[in-house]
């Protein structure tokens, strides 16, 4: 009988690269998440629903994230955080009315204006007084706000009230702050001092996710709604700027996200 030449089995094998290509991605990925994570950051997984990924569980803010990308259409707005411990050697810091006072100095406000210290509800504040409240505290919080397209905004100090009048409703506490606007850079900006002590007199401990992602997502929220949502020329522009950046910007946001969902 004569055979056809059609007459043949194809029995596909085992990918031999693939495994150890696959390996090699995995243990570099690893490698890049272990640094990133000694230098404090805390990833993208913020409250998320229904995920096994591990969340912070630790103290307030614990509420769904909002999900950014580098594409996103929101305003973007950094924010650097620090808790400052009022006890122990490793923990000293300028002391508060020292620093509430370096915070007013001379040329830090819009041109013509003082650098006035405000707080809750806009009202003047008196930052010996706030320092004196938080004296026997066992810590206390400071915020920098910088709202990326900050210098198109009409008030900042209006911007950083409603900011921690949200931040109140998702921590189911009143907050003692204070804060200054400065427009002394590039980057108008706000510092926001936060008292450690819930209004039912324990300390006030902040969920870790909520500080590095809840109180960004809240403010690039007011932004938007202020300015309205970014345009293409707007990215464009913005993800041009995050190349050069030396921070954390919604573009390595956006690489360890990738890197989290291939690991």
């Amino acid at each position: 009988m004569k055979e056809r030449d059609d007459n043949f089995r194809v029995r596909p094998g085992r990918s031999r690269d693939r495994g150890a290509s696959s390996a090699r991605a995995k243990s570099f990925v690893n490698q890049v998440l272990t640094a990133t994570a000694k230098a404090g950051r805390t990833g993208y997984r913020y409250g998320q629903v229904g995920s096994a990924a591990k969340v912070s569980r630790f103290g307030r803010g614990q509420f769904v994230s909002h999900a950014r990308s580098s594409r996103s259409t929101s305003r973007q707005v950094v924010i650097k955080a620090r808790v400052v411990r009022h006890r122990g050697t490793r923990y000293r810091a300028a002391p508060m009315a020292r620093h509430i006072s370096y915070l007013q100095r001379d040329g830090v406000a819009r041109a013509g204006q003082e650098p006035d210290l405000f707080g809750p509800g806009g009202a003047p504040a008196d930052g010996q007084l706030f320092a004196e409240r938080c004296e026997d505290d066992r810590h206390h919080f400071r915020f920098i706000v910088s709202p990326e397209d900050g210098v198109q905004m009409d008030d900042l100090k209006g911007f950083a009230v409603d900011l921690m009048a949200q931040a109140e409703r998702d921590l189911g506490t009143r907050l003692d702050w204070v804060g200054v606007d400065h427009w002394n850079t590039d980057q108008p900006h706000v510092h926001i001092l936060v008292r450690g002590r819930g209004d039912d007199g324990n300390d006030l401990v902040l969920s870790r996710d909520y500080i590095s992602s809840g109180l960004r997502a809240r403010a690039e929220e007011l932004v938007t709604l202020e300015l309205g949502p970014r345009n293409e020329l707007d990215i464009q522009s913005s993800l041009e700027r995050e190349v050069q950046a030396e921070r954390w910007t919604g573009l390595d946001r956006s690489l360890q996200r990738g890197a989290d969902e291939n690991a």
